[in-house]
């Protein structure tokens, strides 16, 4: 573990955004536009690892849809 890792004490929230891609974010700031909680706050490890637990489709929500529909009009 880094020192800047053994160092940091804020306390995280797991933010999602309309993409279904996820972030973190300092629990005592206002969100940016664009991202809600997605229901986790810890520490900076605890909420990486919930993120690698739960994002496991890194494309954008726009691209999957596109693709499905793709696939769907191939007969796929």
């Amino acid at each position: 573990m880094s020192w800047d890792e053994q160092e940091d004490t804020t306390i995280y929230k797991v933010v999602i955004n309309y993409e279904e891609q996820y972030s973190i974010w300092p629990a005592d700031r206002d969100l940016p536009a664009g991202w809600n909680e997605a229901g986790k706050s810890g520490t900076k490890a605890e909420c990486l690892a919930y993120i690698e637990e739960v994002w496991t489709d890194m494309r954008p929500l726009s691209l999957r849809k596109k693709m499905e529909e793709e696939a769907r009009q191939r007969g796929e």
